[in-house]
């Protein structure tokens, strides 16, 4: 009966710590510590004053602008805890902006933020509407505002 000795090696610390920080320098620039509270922010306000006047438009309200909506955003990731930067599914925005009435409103919108720049953000059905809206005509179309995505500006 032959042995088969196998042989394994073991990593030294240093050598470990090494290849763990290759790995991040490889990743590091594909898009995770490029999303920011900040950039976030930016991109989301106007997309979603944007889409609220195409929202109008398809609702048949006269008068609406972006520049009467006059949105902002306040995000925040994950809490107190979390830093705000990098992808993930748990970014939150405040969108304050005025509504089609004339009203001041502020919604919670639940945002993933992709790795590739890119989001995906959702709002409350009870400020912006139902997934579906009448037209003018009464015909059922898309809510551009009950979920929508977006991208970052890649130079800002």
């Amino acid at each position: 009966m032959t042995r088969t000795h196998i042989r394994t090696r073991v990593v030294a610390p240093a050598a470990a710590v090494l290849a763990v920080a290759a790995v991040f320098a490889a990743t590091a620039g594909r898009g995770g510590a490029d999303i920011t509270k900040p950039r976030l922010e930016r991109a989301i306000a106007p997309t979603f004053a944007n889409l609220y006047v195409q929202r109008a438009a398809i609702l048949g309200e006269s008068g609406v602008t972006v520049a009467s909506i006059g949105a902002s955003a306040m995000c925040d990731r994950g809490g107190p805890k979390v830093p705000d930067v990098g992808p993930g599914p748990d970014w939150i925005c405040m969108i304050t902006f005025t509504d089609d009435h004339g009203q001041r409103q502020e919604g919670k919108f639940e945002v993933q933020a992709h790795a590739d720049a890119t989001y995906v953000a959702g709002g409350p059905s009870k400020l912006v509407g139902l997934a579906t809206i009448a037209d003018t005509n009464g015909n059922d179309v898309t809510n551009p505002v009950f979920e929508f995505d977006g991208a970052f500006d890649s130079d800002s």
